[in-house]
């Protein structure tokens, strides 16, 4: 049986394929597009999961799309007839509901040649979303909850997870949503991208919660558990917020009030403008606000469903700093969030719904890695060097080829300790946001100065953002106060206050570190970098970073060399070849 799970026109867009009940292929259009975000129908996804396993769309047996214009429609006519929103904003919901009922008509157009016979099912979003995380945890029954911006007019939603089974049993309806919440303060303090809230993130620690009080004037926490969005200081449900979702980078407009936010926290700030330490401020109180809310939803839902396991997903999700702080302010004992908790992995979720609904009897599959993207043969990469071999060689370049996987780690554990930046490329590519070993830029954690090098050399961000320490997964407890397994690097422990001297590349200004666990069953290679690396130093830890500069995270083989050549990078390491910056 072959499924087939899309996340279109969202941003994100993505496609996961799933064979008899396991998960074969994922990966986000952006990477092939080349456009951050790339939000319509993934049709090179397709295509590109097609041909890695060797099928043709002919041979679908099912398509999941991770969304369901029929549900929640009830709640939608109530909330027109009461709140008699704009009728431009009417008029665009209705157009985006339609465009989800056709989405079958789409996949055949962009394969013209080839016969759409798959059934397609249309999963609720937040459902999903749910099944992106629980029915890939491997665990048994666990509770489910998904916070994010908004889907099928909800924004959260959860239930039990029970066997191949997702009860969802509440939901927060539009217009309250603490993804929206986090935008709006997003793109309050400057930051108007699709996708700019991981800047308030790392801006928060430089900060203190000095607007917290206004804080819970927007959000209102209920005693349930749920919350409210005061919409006295919001657009998005009464008026035509511009959205573009077809076939670009995703764009929001300006999903806030002015005049009511500036009453609150003054004036706005303008993009490019110098940041403030109010800005700093505002910026930990959004998140000291965010995790109040959230963590009041999980003590709910704990003392409702009385289970210790929790299956986190939503865009929500992707809040690092919260997640790593679950087990200290909330009763759930074990965790499993996925590789991409945002939209891109209802792909994995819509697809899973559909296959486990269809064989209930089927052995459960465990994602515990993330490597399910496009990989590169050793012919590909010898002929890619000996095309561009001029090109190298006027940068100054040499190429070597290692027969020995151990030599090869060890030169590039060596080059790491000389304060080198690394390129490196191997195997198939991360699902999701994060680079985890992969696609990865890489540094030594133990240089103060590492941070201002790799700004300096590649990627031109944020002085504020932190940088990430992939560590050997069974030395986690010696340097991180908190000891759990973090394969996706979607946690934030803190570290060890002796070790933080020893790693200040990869610790933040509150002494934290979003981690990233390696194991040697997943990721043997990665692994035994990291091991050389320790065996020089006595640091189970390497500074990651994702192998880009101002783009998507590189894909193909030819685009880590463009980036390396282009940039000031030390050393490209593609499979089992080196080439190094003389």
């Amino acid at each position: 049986m072959i499924v087939l799970g899309l996340n279109a026109y969202h941003g994100d867009s993505a496609a996961a394929l799933i064979k008899d009940g396991k998960l074969i292929s994922a990966a986000e259009e952006e990477r092939f597009r080349r456009i951050k975000h790339w939000s319509g129908m993934p049709t090179e996804s397709i295509r590109w999961c097609l041909q890695d396993a060797g099928l043709k769309l002919s041979d679908v047996d099912h398509i999941a799309i991770n969304r369901n214009p029929k549900v929640n429609n009830l709640r939608r006519a109530l909330y027109v007839l009461r709140k008699r929103p704009s009728l431009q904003l009417m008029l665009k919901r209705f157009s985006n509901i339609r465009r989800a009922a056709s989405y079958e008509e789409q996949v055949s157009s962009a394969f013209p040649c080839e016969k759409l016979r798959a059934q397609v099912h249309h999963v609720e979003h937040h459902l999903a979303h749910l099944a992106s995380s629980y029915l890939v945890s491997g665990f048994d029954e666990a509770v489910c909850l998904s916070v994010d911006g908004f889907g099928d007019f909800a924004s959260s939603a959860w239930g039990m997870g029970k066997g191949s089974d997702i009860n969802i049993d509440g939901r927060v309806y539009f217009p309250h949503s603490l993804g929206v919440f986090y935008s709006v303060i997003t793109q309050f303090i400057g930051y108007p991208y699709y996708g700019d809230e991981y800047k308030v993130m790392g801006l928060a620690p430089y900060g203190e919660p000095k607007y917290l009080k206004q804080m819970r004037e927007i959000v209102k926490v209920q005693t349930d558990g749920t919350f409210k969005l005061n919409l006295d200081y919001f657009r998005h449900h009464n008026e035509d917020v511009h959205y573009t979702w077809d076939n670009c980078i995703p764009e929001v407009g300006t999903l806030y009030r002015k005049e009511p936010m500036e009453a609150l926290f003054g004036p706005q700030r303008e993009k490019g403008a110098e940041l403030e330490q109010k800005h700093r401020d505002i910026a930990r109180s959004a998140q000291a606000m965010y995790e109040e809310a959230f963590f009041a939803m999980l003590q709910s839902l704990h003392a409702k469903y009385q289970c210790s396991d929790l299956a986190l997903s939503g865009g929500c999700a992707m809040n690092s700093v919260a997640n790593g702080k679950v087990y200290l302010n909330s009763p759930f004992k074990r965790m499993y969030l996925p590789a991409s908790a945002g939209d891109a992995g209802g792909a994995i979720g819509s697809a899973f719904v559909v296959a486990r609904q269809i064989d209930k009897a089927s052995k459960p599959f465990v994602m515990d890695h993330a490597y399910v993207g496009p990989q590169s043969a050793d012919a590909e990469i010898n002929a890619l060097l000996e095309s561009r071999i001029a090109d190298i060689q006027a940068e100054g370049c040499t190429v070597r080829r290692f027969e020995d996987e151990g030599d090869l780690c060890q030169a590039t554990a060596t080059a790491i300790t000389e304060g080198k930046v690394i390129g490196w490329f191997q195997g198939r590519m991360e699902w999701g946001p994060r680079a985890l070993g992969n696609r990865s830029i890489l540094g030594d954690p133990r240089r103060a100065d590492m941070k201002d090098i790799l700004n300096l050399k590649i990627k031109r961000r944020e002085s504020f953002r932190p940088f990430a320490p992939s560590i050997l997964r069974e030395e986690v407890s010696e340097w991180f106060e908190q000891d759990d397994d973090v394969p996706f690097m979607m946690e934030v422990f803190q570290v060890r206050e002796d070790k933080r001297p020893q790693i200040p590349a990869t610790t933040h200004v509150d002494g934290s570190g979003r981690l990233q666990t390696v194991h040697k069953e997943t990721n043997p290679r990665y692994h035994r970098l990291i091991s050389e690396y320790k065996a020089i130093t006595g640091v189970p830890i390497v500074l990651n970073t994702s192998f880009n500069e101002n783009e998507p995270v590189v894909c193909k083989p030819q685009e880590a060399l463009d980036c390396f050549l282009r940039t000031k990078m030390d050393v490209l390491v593609l499979n089992d070849w080196m080439v190094c910056r003389e």
